[in-house]
């Protein structure tokens, strides 16, 4: 099995293609809150690992008062993480990190309808059809006019550009993309745009794959 705990090392190297692509996502999310209209925003990230997408810009944010947000990770010790970082940074009345399956509706219910959604790290570790399957979704976790933040590698066979379309299709505006080719990354930014499709309970999105 993926050693997740090993992986997030590389965040320890500013240089390292994951601490260049978390500056990417901090800044999306950034903008993300800066757009956001007065009044409270509710935030909920899938996969979170050590919550640090979302901590290391809400700690100084200017909205940071308004978010109450939602972090949902299966790995109890990254959880843990998060949670102890949640404290650190004085955010422990803003955030809360739990232990959960976020491949399925059924651990998201206190957090949605979200008005800011992050599915960071997950789509380059599930089979093509659960990411087509998550984004045509993806509304159901949404309120209106919901931001989306998303990472995925665009390694070829590139799916980044089906992500892009698969969002367009189903609702949303693409407000931001950026896919450093030297890095091997994408980061991509939406804005829901139509009506969100309601809540499902019971609804599978994705289940995450061994690397082959």
């Amino acid at each position: 099995m993926k050693d997740w705990h090993a992986w997030h090392t590389a965040y320890d190297d500013p240089t390292s293609r994951l601490s260049r692509r978390l500056a990417v996502v901090q800044r999306f999310l950034r903008d993300a809150l800066d757009a956001r209209a007065a009044g409270p925003i509710r935030l909920l990230s899938l996969c979170a690992g050590e919550g640090r997408d979302v901590i290391g810009v809400l700690r100084d944010h200017p909205r940071r008062d308004d978010v109450r947000g939602l972090l949902v990770e299966a790995d109890p010790g990254l959880a843990d993480r998060a949670a102890r970082s949640i404290v650190g940074a004085g955010l422990d009345e803003h955030l809360v990190a739990i232990v959960g399956d976020a491949g399925t509706t059924d651990t998201l219910d206190q957090g949605v309808p979200a008005d800011v959604l992050l599915l960071c790290g997950i789509f380059g570790n599930i089979t093509d059809a659960d990411v087509e399957h998550t984004v045509r979704n993806a509304s159901r976790m949404c309120a209106r006019d919901a931001a989306v933040l998303w990472t995925r590698h665009p390694r070829p066979p590139d799916l980044t550009v089906s992500i892009r379309r698969w969002f367009a299709e189903s609702g949303f505006a693409e407000v931001a993309f950026e896919a450093p080719e030297e890095l091997m990354f994408g980061v991509g930014s939406h804005r829901l745009i139509s009506e969100p499709e309601p809540f499902a309970r019971d609804l599978r999105l994705f289940s995450f794959v061994e690397p082959g």
